[in-house]
């Protein structure tokens, strides 16, 4: 028997979100092989004793405990939860899923954290990691490597929050304010008139300290995941088209779109010819490589007159019942079930390195 510690909720912006995916996986994962012990991250960072259902019907749960946990961060513990009071352990795990979205949870740090502990872990690294939330960072990487990127401007806090005349006639309207550092499309406006630009800015602000305007790109909305096997070997799903994304209140698909609204429905797999969808399948793994990314990742692109361009790379993408990477891996042949499995089988092949 596998124990695995699932880590959910934590302190950024998408909190519910983690909880509702940690509690799919937690429900699915095949209970003749793992033993789950669920570990909370509340929104003030305290770490504490989970649930197996972190949902309990609530539509935007938060984690809730009383028994603070502690992780043990040297190699010769590892894997050892002990009480925060009493110094007991509390549980002692081979591996670790860390459901955990955005800040503090996909951005490298809690990565540091298992590294320097020696436990094996599921997801990418600290690198990969780190560039994969930062979207500066991403588009940087993968334009490198040849992928096409929408055109953009990055503004800083404390330097400047507009765009210059030439900038707003490069760009055009509409364009996407988006936090550089976020997820679930929070904190991401889509702007239709210049005017409303400075509000758009500083609600992407109030989420991040570097902000994106990016151009308005033209096409289909496509999701692609990728997937390491634990022999090594990485493969890309047939992507998804996603449909709806318009018809919203929110007019793209934002954060309500995503999770509180059934606007959007996807098509999988994508109703492209065969060489469209090898050359998304084979750009995905291109993006996956290119961020020096390990087990898994959600690689999103629009598909545009002019080829695919890449919008963003996800790497601990949504594990939510209606969320694209599970479905996109079902409709190439893969279960729920199975696919965790891969998952973890990976993350303990790889070890805590």
């Amino acid at each position: 028997m596998v124990r695995i510690a699932v880590i959910y909720g934590g302190q950024s912006t998408e909190h519910s979100i983690s909880c509702i995916s940690a509690g799919a996986i937690m429900a699915h994962l095949p209970s003749e092989t793992y033993e789950v012990y669920p570990v909370g991250i509340t929104r003030d960072g305290t770490w504490v004793e989970g649930s197996i259902d972190p949902v309990a019907g609530a539509a935007l749960p938060e984690v809730a405990g009383e028994r603070e946990l502690r992780l043990s961060t040297s190699p010769a513990t590892r894997g050892q939860f002990t009480d925060a009071a009493t110094g007991e352990v509390a549980a002692e795990v081979d591996v670790i899923f860390p459901v955990l979205h955005g800040k503090f949870g996909e951005d490298g740090t809690i990565q540091g954290l298992f590294e320097l502990s020696g436990v094996p872990y599921v997801g990418p690294g600290v690198l990969a990691s780190a560039c994969g939330m930062d979207k500066e960072f991403t588009k940087k990487v993968v334009a490198a490597a040849g992928l096409m990127v929408a055109e953009g401007v990055l503004l800083r806090a404390g330097e400047r929050s507009d765009l210059t005349a030439e900038e707003r006639d490069r760009l055009g309207l509409p364009v996407f304010v988006k936090p550089a550092n976020g997820g679930s499309s929070i904190g991401v406006s889509k702007v239709d008139d210049w005017d409303d630009l400075p509000a758009a800015v500083k609600l992407a602000f109030a989420n991040d300290a570097k902000v994106l305007v990016e151009a308005a790109l033209v096409g289909d909305e496509v999701e692609v995941g990728v997937l390491e096997y634990p022999d090594g070997h990485v493969e890309a799903s047939v992507p998804a088209k996603l449909n709806g994304t318009d018809d919203s209140d929110e007019g793209f698909y934002g954060f309500e779109t995503k999770y509180l609204e059934h606007h959007v429905t996807a098509t999988i797999p994508a109703p492209y010819d065969d060489e469209m969808c090898g050359n998304l399948r084979s750009l995905a793994i291109r993006a996956f490589r290119a961020l020096d990314c390990k087990s898994l990742a959600r690689v999103d692109f629009f598909v545009t007159p002019y080829g695919p361009v890449l919008n963003e790379v996800n790497t601990m993408p949504g594990f939510t019942p209606i969320s694209m990477y599970p479905q996109v891996w079902q409709g190439s042949g893969l279960e729920y079930s199975e696919l965790l499995d891969i998952l973890v089988t990976t993350a303990l092949e790889r070890g805590g390195r």
